[in-house]
């Protein structure tokens, strides 16, 4: 059912469009363009590609009408919206959101269909109850977390902050429809702030402004693409015409989630670093929304307050404020982009060979690969202050990726030694240096504090063949924190190596930059945003090739090598990414 979906809600839609779509309705946002995505999460509508609690209610809406024009008694009618729902949310890949929105609709849906009364809050301690009973460690999901949060937000301020808002607007005015949307955005983003900063070191204040411009073809646009879902089980039926209405519908929340995106202002940086400061902040944001709201709730008795615009957007303002002011208190700050809790990512000028160090802010340092004997990569650690390394990570055991590892393991004290290949060498160096020796293969993963290194490559069962070009049995990462991801490709090209990474900010160009007649299909896969080539000056083999250049140049991807800058600086915060040069 989910592939004949996907596959309906492609035709006659134009790529973005389709994109989108796919997100809105199944909750796959794979094939977004970086582009578009950045725009989404930087106006913090993100939450309109993954399936949650608006889905399942759209899902009602829709199908109430439908039932009853088939004639439907309103017994019949509850239990097919119920049908539909059990059928939705495993075609949607039932994630934690989806999951706890099923079980509340379920829920209601039951109590009506047995006279009973309905309680929000027990629906909601029932959808914790099973999703918890069904995954035991699904509270550790930001997902689940997230979901619930914001429910119980909405429940919480949403219909008092309508009730404040609307002045008295007939429900089915359009001034009651906007003060809605103000106030279950309002009260969803209040609510979930907390979590936000310290899952993603992140708040945005564009969330208001960009779900209230959005509002208007969010429900079309879902109604829209559920129709062609449930059409496209049919394939011999046409769902062009459909998918034409939507495209224009999700075009128009593309543009806004664009416009809303632009501003140096659209997303801070706001860290909160432990569960205490979290439940401070959430206590803060409880206090003052109470406040706000019985203050409001006074205003609005003593006389016939009718909000314009202008308030409505005040209030909204104070609201946030109150989020935000919550957090600094407890070593937070909101700077755009001058945060301290930054992962700093050096590719060491190492002439020809590669040395990358991955330092963050709460943990140890990643090393990868330690560059050419005599290259001096220990001194520059010593520049750095660097005593002490999470991991060295090799790549693979040849001269330019692992000739300072001796030296290396007498100077700084190493937790673990990580390579692929099963290297006796390797494995008493660790041990001689008091470090775990670790064998990492396609699906694996490293990680310090929050850093996660991904191996891509080279699958487990092709690390006993000693015989292969070690090249091609060379670990390819993706290192990632928070928001930002890199590629290290150590000497696998691509035309060799099949790896996927999806979308990426930055790419470690294989071999030094060598001809690679894959690069093209990696660079359409994974659209860095900054390419890195670690190659030395004057080298004799022609680094980088001329057709490798020329292929980054093409796809747009700006270069820096250090034959030419000498050592790479990217520092990534919680919400966006900048590079300089090092010394040299």
């Amino acid at each position: 059912m989910r592939i004949r979906a996907e596959t309906a809600l492609g035709q006659g839609m134009p790529d973005r469009e389709a994109a989108l779509a796919r997100g809105f309705v199944l909750g796959e946002d794979d094939r977004i363009d970086p582009r578009t995505r950045d725009d989404f999460q930087r106006s913090n509508l993100t939450h309109l590609l993954a399936v949650s609690g608006e889905n399942v209610i759209l899902l009602g809406v829709l199908a109430w009408p439908l039932l009853a024009l088939l004639g439907l008694p309103l017994r019949a009618r509850l239990i097919g919206t119920l049908c539909l729902i059990a059928i939705y949310v495993p075609v949607t890949g039932a994630g934690p959101s989806i999951q706890r929105a099923g079980v509340m609709g379920a829920a209601g849906l039951v109590a009506a269909l047995a006279d009973r009364p309905r309680s929000r809050w027990y629906a909601v301690l029932l959808a914790a109850g099973i999703t918890l009973a069904a995954n035991p460690r699904a509270d550790g999901d930001v997902g689940w977390q997230l979901s619930f949060a914001a429910v119980i937000g909405i429940m919480l301020w949403a219909k008092r902050l309508a009730s404040v808002l609307s002045g008295g607007a007939d429900r089915r005015s359009a001034r009651h429809a906007l003060t809605e949307a103000v106030a279950v955005t309002a009260a969803a983003t209040v609510a979930t702030a907390p979590l936000m900063a310290a899952e993603f070191d992140q708040f945005s204040p564009a969330a208001l402004p960009a779900n209230v411009l959005a509002a208007p073809a969010v429900a079309p646009a879902m109604w829209l693409g559920m129709l062609t879902g449930i059409l496209g089980q049919a394939p011999f039926l046409p769902v062009a015409p459909l998918n034409w209405l939507d495209s224009l519908c999700l075009a128009y929340i593309a543009q806004v989630a664009h416009w809303l995106a632009a501003p140096d202002w659209a997303l801070l940086t706001v860290h909160l670093g432990s569960i205490w400061s979290v439940a401070a902040a959430s206590a803060g944001l409880l206090v003052a929304m109470e406040l706000l709201l019985r203050r409001l709730g006074r205003l609005k008795g003593g006389w016939h307050w009718k909000p314009s615009a202008a308030k409505t957007a005040g209030l909204a303002a104070v609201v946030l404020a109150a989020g935000l002011l919550s957090a600094a208190p407890l070593g937070g700050h909101s700077a755009p982009l001058e945060s301290t809790r930054t992962l700093s990512v050096r590719v060491l000028d190492v002439g020809q060979g590669d040395s990358i160090l991955l330092d963050p802010p709460d943990g140890d340092p990643v090393l990868v690969d330690t560059g050419p004997p005599g290259d001096g990569v220990e001194d520059r650690l010593r520049e750095l202050d660097i005593h002490r390394l999470a991991a060295i990570v090799i790549t693979h055991d040849q001269s330019d990726h692992a000739g300072d590892l001796d030296e290396l393991l007498d100077a700084v004290r190493v937790d673990r030694l990580v390579y692929g290949r099963d290297d006796p060498q390797l494995r008493s160096a660790a041990l001689a240096a008091g470090a775990e020796p670790y064998r990492l293969a396609e699906g694996g993963e490293i990680d310090s504090a929050g850093l996660r290194m991904s191996a891509l490559w080279p699958p487990r069962e092709l690390l006993g063949d000693t015989g292969e070009d070690p090249n091609l049995l060379c670990l390819v990462l993706v290192a990632r924190w928070r928001h930002f991801s890199m590629l290290l490709t150590g000497d696998a090209e691509a035309e060799s190596v099949p790896i996927d990474p999806g979308p990426i900010d930055v790419l470690k160009v294989a071999h030094h930059g060598s001809e690679d007649a894959g690069l093209d299909e990696l660079l359409e896969r994974s659209v860095p945003k900054l390419a890195v080539i670690s190659v030395g000056a004057g080298n004799p083999y022609g680094h980088p090739a001329d057709p490798t250049v020329t292929e980054l140049h093409q796809h747009g991807v700006p270069v820096m090598r250090t034959d030419r800058q000498g050592e790479i600086d990217i520092a990534a915060d919680g919400s966006r990414w900048t590079v300089g040069l090092g010394p040299g």
